[in-house]
Order: structure tokens, then sequence, then C-alpha cells
């Protein structure tokens, strides 16, 4: 079992989980999103933990073709920006994926700084949750149209195996 620890402070972020050997799949059945919220079932299930190899979130790069774009990220969708074109992220590989409410803690920066979304925070734009210290140490995923996931930044947090 692991807990995942704030690196500034040292606070526990979740309690312990058991790790899976690798992000489960996800359904692509539109009907299984919550009908009050629009949010997809989370990725990772409640008391377990994936290391997600790709990359994730900000910051985004153009993608060379541009006329067969793909998702900008794992389990997302398609990002286009006005001047760029579609691009692709070059975020933080190895995040630790977790249910987000295995990280109820967690809040969001001020202002909401990094949360834009349509119903919920995209995750596109970087960190968006922060320790009760107040240091930013994941990302939430939580929009309408992409998936539930919160991604713990593999630099901002440490893990405990006891």
């Amino acid at each position: 079992m692991t807990v995942f620890l704030c690196s500034k402070c040292g606070t526990a972020i979740t309690p312990e989980l058991a790790e899976l050997a690798a992000v489960p799949d996800l359904a692509a059945d539109e009907r299984d999103r919550d009908e009050e919220t629009g949010r997809a079932p989370s990725t990772i299930p409640r008391g377990r933990y994936a290391i997600d190899p790709e990359p994730w979130g900000a910051p985004y790069v153009v993608q060379e073709d541009q006329r067969n774009p793909r998702p900008a990220q794992a389990r997302g969708y398609l990002v286009s920006r006005a001047e760029e074109g579609f691009v692709v992220s070059a975020g933080s590989r190895r995040t630790v994926l977790v249910h987000p409410d295995d990280a109820a803690g967690l809040q969001p920066l001020p202002d909401w700084k990094n949360s834009a979304g349509c119903c919920g925070p995209a995750g596109a734009q970087g960190l968006n949750r922060a320790c009760p210290c107040g240091a930013p140490v994941a990302t939430l995923a939580a929009d309408c149209f992409g998936p539930y996931e919160l991604h713990l930044d593999p630099v901002r947090t440490c893990a405990f195996s006891g």
C-alpha cells in the first residue's frame, strides 16, 4: 500500500492506495456519464492508483499533422488554439492517477486558477489543485466532455510505501 505526500510539507494527500498494473481502459459510452454533472465515471477506482506513462496537461506543442489531429493527451479530446491550430501535450509523464475522491483534502487554487471548463475543470491549463499548505500538487480533470481523473504531479508529490 502506498500513501502520496506533498513534497513541500509532507502532508498525506491520499489514504493508502493499491497500485494498478496499468491505467484502465475507459468505457466509450456517453450514456455512462452522470446525468447531473456530465462527468464520466472515474478512470481509476477508489482505493487504487496507476502511473500514467503518457504526457499530461500543459504545456502544449503544435501537432505536426494538422489535417489528421490526434487528441491532445491520453483519454482526452482535441485541443485547438486559434493562433497555433491543434496541439498535443508536452506535459509531465508518469503522473499518478487517482480517483478524485481519494484526495478530497486538495483545494482549488486561489481564484480557481487553471480550472476553466464547461461543467468543471478541463485540466488543460496546468496544475489546479493544492495541498492544504497551499502548494500546487495536482491537476483535476472533471469536465463534461473529457475524462474524470486526478493527476498528482510526480515532482510535487512523493510516494511512501509502508
